[in-house]
């Protein structure tokens, strides 16, 4: 428990430490704007040069009041502690700038950072808070994608920029959200990526023993028959890692060559000992 916590940790203050670079470092040093809280910080820097590290723990601490009730307060606590942490780097690394001639190559750059960095940060059990909360909400309740529903409320936010940082530079914080969003997804994807098998064989029982072994997870035994022969089969079905994809497979034609395999994506999970939607 102790370790986990401390990992966490690790990984909000990675997360904290990457998503201030890319705002210091690439979308303020190229005029650039972003979305949800993280815009309005930039908007309030370039119109009413508040400091972001003063709007972050302002807008964002309001927004957990919302996230306390719907969200488990383990994550309300991690969120509170990575919005500390930007506030911290914020002071700390304000004077970063990367200037580019370019600011495509900036709002790039930047996307990815933020992707990263959300990355790290959902991996360590936290937020960013801002629109972070109301899509792990939207998650929660209608099962979107977590990086998709933060691109919606984001664009919010965003558009209405053009007004303070000018229409191209808007169009390029739209490209930076989409690309942030993008690796977002892909990220927590790879976090909890699996595959479904299911398996046809008349050695069942010897093969749901081995893949339960292997998998230290159940293995579920189907009944059913053969439309055309009209026997009786058992299917096995079970949920692996992809990581440990090849070694099943490997296990399976080892105990039986003759075994009929059909293998799907699964794009979330959800129940005892399996992770959290998408």
């Amino acid at each position: 428990m102790k370790k986990t916590i401390v990992v966490n940790l690790l990984l909000n203050t990675v997360g904290a430490f990457l998503y201030t670079v890319a705002i210091n470092g690439f979308l303020i040093s190229n005029h650039l704007g972003e979305g949800g809280v993280t815009g309005l910080m930039t908007i309030f820097y370039y119109w009413l040069k508040i400091a972001p590290s003063v709007t972050n723990i302002v807008l964002n601490g309001l927004l957990l009041l919302i996230g306390w009730k719907l969200l488990n307060k383990q994550t309300v606590f991690y969120t509170l502690y990575t919005i500390t942490m930007i506030s911290v780097f914020l002071k700390l690394i304000g004077s970063m700038r990367f200037p580019l001639h370019d600011p495509l190559v900036a709002a790039l750059i930047g996307g990815a950072l933020m992707g990263v960095a959300m990355g790290f940060i959902m991996k360590g059990e936290g937020t960013l808070a801002g629109s972070t909360i109301l899509a792990r909400i939207v998650n929660k309740f209608f099962g979107i994608k977590t990086g998709s529903a933060m691109l919606c409320f984001d664009l919010m936010v965003a558009i209405p920029s053009a007004v303070i940082i000018g229409f191209e530079n808007m169009l390029l914080t739209i490209v930076e959200l989409y690309l942030s969003a993008v690796i977002l997804n892909k990220l927590l994807a790879q976090f909890v990526e699996k595959r479904s098998l299911t398996i046809i064989s008349e050695r069942f029982k010897e093969l749901a023993s081995a893949l339960s072994d292997a998998t230290k997870q159940g293995v579920t035994i189907i009944d059913g028959h053969g439309y055309v022969s009209g026997q009786k089969k058992q299917l096995l079905y079970c949920v692996c890692d992809t990581k440990d994809l090849v070694k099943l497979m490997n296990l399976i034609t080892e105990i039986d060559p003759k075994a009929f395999v059909v293998m799907e994506e699964v794009r979330s999970t959800y129940g005892k000992d399996l992770l959290r939607i998408l």
